[in-house]
Formats: C-alpha cells, structure tokens, sequence
C-alpha cells in the first residue's frame, strides 16, 4: 500500500472480535456526542466497502453460479442425447448446434462475472487508498495523538486505516480462484465430477471464510462504527 504509512505503527491483524464498548461511568465521550469530518467520510466508505463486498457475493452466488450450473447441465443434456443414439447414426446438426451456442454464452456470462469481480476490487482499492490520504492529512493538520484517539469507542482512525488493506488479500486471491475456476469449465470435454467440484468450489468462495467482510469487518463494524446500520 501507499508509503504514507510507513510511518504509521499499527496494531496486529484484525479479529472479528473487537474490545465490547463498556458503559461509560461518566458524561458521553465527545467523539460520541459530535463527529468531524473525518468521522462522516470513514463512515461512509465503510459502508461501500460493505456494499462492495455484498454485491461481490451476489455476482459470485447469483449471476456467476447460475452461469456455471446452466453450463454444466447443458453438458451433461448433450452427453446423455449423444449417447442415446443407436450406433452410427448421427446426431441432428441443429440440436448439437444450438447446445454448443448455449454453452458458449454461459462461459460469456462467467467472464462478464470475473469482470465485474475485479471492477469491486479496483473499487475496494480505490477506497482503501482514499484512507490513507485521510489519515495523512488528518494527521498532518491535527497531529498524531489526535490520529490515535478513539474516533466512536475504542477504534482510532489510524488503527481504521493501517487494518483495512488486509481485506484486498483475500478478495484478489478469490478473484484469482475464479479466473482460474472459469479457465477449468472453459473445456467441453470437462468431466461431470470435475464440474461438480469446480461449482461447489465457486460457491464456497473458501479464501473470504475467514477474511471477507462478513467474517471480519461487519462485527468490527457493528461495535466500533456509530450509527451503523448493521442490516443490510
């Protein structure tokens, strides 16, 4: 990530099982009663980051499975028509024609899938960027202790921003999971069981189980962020 940090001394990996508030036995802390600036922008890019990670799930889950089902089922449709024929007869052109063309489409619509997959990352890249200049200039204008004071309860902005960057690695290597995924179906002489391996693999999305957005960040989120909107 951006250099600016370099200087900027963070804490271990997050968990996504954030310090619980406690109640407060004195007057509300002043980060709770009026926000910055700073406050409002961390807040609303986090909640694109969620919306990001949402809609990943939902090309991945909706569009992209729908796409390596159909492709499958059309396969294995052929297969069973092919082998049903008696032995040296051919099977009608326009049958075989029109299976292959559906195939076709629906390995289209997977790289439609993985193109939009790395439009989301470019995205989360994007915001994660923005943060670090935020933190920059915060911290150029306010000083550091004002960086280091907890922003809602017990999170500070810098401990936002140097955590967040370890989102991107399980993200690019599920969108790299999929590149490949769709690679292994492209082959119409795939067979079933490797099919039905790749699809369950696709569905699982196995490198967000523990470092997507719902395994870390929303409880995170849900603790530390004021006014956070936890359904979605």
């Amino acid at each position: 990530m951006s250099s600016r940090l370099a200087s900027f001394r963070g804490p271990s990996t997050p968990t996504s099982s954030p310090v619980a508030a406690r109640q407060p036995s004195g007057p509300a802390s002043p980060s709770r009663l009026s926000e910055f600036p700073h406050h409002r922008t961390l807040r609303s890019q986090l909640l694109e980051l969620r919306n990001i990670a949402y809609e990943w799930d939902e090309r991945v889950s909706g569009q992209g499975l729908k796409a390596a089902s159909s492709l499958v089922d059309a396969r294995t449709e052929l297969d069973n028509e092919l082998a049903m024929l008696s032995v040296g007869r051919q099977p009608a052109y326009p049958i075989v024609l029109e299976k292959l063309h559906f195939m076709e489409n629906c390995i289209e619509d997977l790289h439609d899938v993985i193109r939009r997959l790395d439009k989301l990352f470019q995205k989360m890249v994007k915001i994660i960027k923005s943060l670090e200049i935020l933190l920059h200039e915060v911290h150029k204008t306010k000083g550091w202790k004002f960086v280091e004071d907890p922003l809602w309860v017990t999170w500070s902005l810098e401990k936002f921003v140097t955590k967040l960057p370890y989102i991107l690695k399980p993200y690019r290597r599920s969108l790299e999971m999929h590149i490949d995924l769709v690679e292994q179906l492209r082959p119409h002489d795939v067979t079933f069981e490797e099919s039905r391996q790749i699809i369950a693999q696709w569905q699982a999305q196995p490198q967000l189980a523990q470092g997507g957005w719902d395994a870390v960040w929303e409880d995170i989120c849900a603790v530390e962020v004021d006014r956070w909107n936890s359904p979605r």
